[in-house]
């Protein structure tokens, strides 16, 4: 079946399209991809990232060069802080540790919006800043891997039933951008994203808006850190800053368009789990890991040729209905 025309508009849809033709080409190479506990081996490790590429989402949306380069290392700040802080104050259970977490998440991210909206630094300047400033931290907390994590994470990273567990972690995000949608945050994110001078003029508050885009951003980030912690059953301060360019590639494969204004929260999910399983493909065909990583750059170039032209045909399309 040919696509439609408005399919070939919707980068959204694109994503899902190419996640389809992913896992039809992983199970005719690897059918056991559909047994119940490779599926949940699989998405213990594919989660951290389908949620690091939700936190970057906000930031970009927001528009005026927004990118938020510390995602990795909040991550990984989320994943020492459990063991160097939480567990000895007597905090490592579940009802304790996760809304401490969320919110260091939520207050990490909303400094970024501060220093991107009010401040007026780069957003690359200021969260490479921040990049820095928390994995100098982590290493300082946490010179070598140590663990074990509380008892709850490892719950968390296998079958629970027939519940695929590692899926809990994206009850929350999912949830969130979901509500959001009866409010009108959304709608103004892209309004600030596509044109913040426009957006002002209309009266909508764009350094409220940009600073609760990071902020949203930190806290996809902390449930993302929750995630990594269940995969590694340790804390590793230098686990969280190859996530980086990983999430800013699956947003971009997602269909978000860099510039801001346009693409959606599934579609980065999608592009995250497309680059996943691009990545076990590889190792699948025996592909070097120096290789896999030509490959990755190679598709983050192509999805911005890709979205520079949906973005191209998308504005002509409205012009011409004008």
């Amino acid at each position: 079946m040919k696509p439609s025309r408005s399919t070939l508009r919707d980068p959204t849809a694109l994503a899902a399209l190419l996640f389809l033709v992913l896992v039809a080409l992983s199970i005719l190479r690897d059918p056991i991809l559909l047994s119940p506990r490779f599926l949940t081996g699989a998405l213990s490790v594919a989660v951290p990232l389908i949620l690091g590429a939700m936190a970057v989402t906000p930031a970009i949306l927001s528009g005026n060069g927004g990118m938020d380069l510390s995602i990795g290392p909040l991550m990984g700040f989320i994943n020492v802080l459990v063991v160097t802080l939480l567990m000895p104050a007597d905090l490592g259970d579940w009802w304790l540790a996760v809304p401490i977490l969320l919110i260091v998440g939520f207050a990490a991210g909303a400094l970024n919006g501060v220093l991107v909206a009010v401040v007026r630094l780069q957003p690359i300047v200021a969260t490479l800043g921040t990049y820095l400033i928390l994995g100098g931290i982590n290493l300082w907390l946490l010179p070598s891997p140590i663990g074990p994590v509380p008892p709850w994470f490892g719950t968390l990273s296998r079958l629970i039933g027939v519940f695929p567990g590692p899926l809990v972690f994206l009850i929350g995000p999912a949830l969130i951008w979901f509500l959001l949608g009866f409010t009108p945050f959304r709608k103004v994110l892209l309004a600030v994203g596509g044109d913040d001078r426009v957006a002002y003029s209309a009266g909508i508050d764009v350094t409220l808006v940009r600073i609760l885009a990071y902020a949203l951003g930190g806290l996809f980030a902390a449930f993302a850190g929750l995630a990594l912690t269940s995969l590694i059953q340790s804390a590793d301060a230098t686990i969280g800053p190859p996530f980086t360019l990983q999430v800013i590639t699956a947003a971009a494969l997602g269909g978000i368009n860099l510039a801001g204004g346009r693409g959606t929260m599934w579609g980065s999910a999608f592009g995250a789990l497309s680059l996943f399983l691009i990545q076990n493909l590889l190792t699948n065909y025996g592909v070097s890991v120096f290789w896999q990583q030509v490959v990755f750059g190679l598709t983050l170039i192509g999805a911005l040729i890709l979205n520079a032209g949906l973005a191209q045909s998308f504005f002509s399309f409205r012009g011409r209905r004008r």
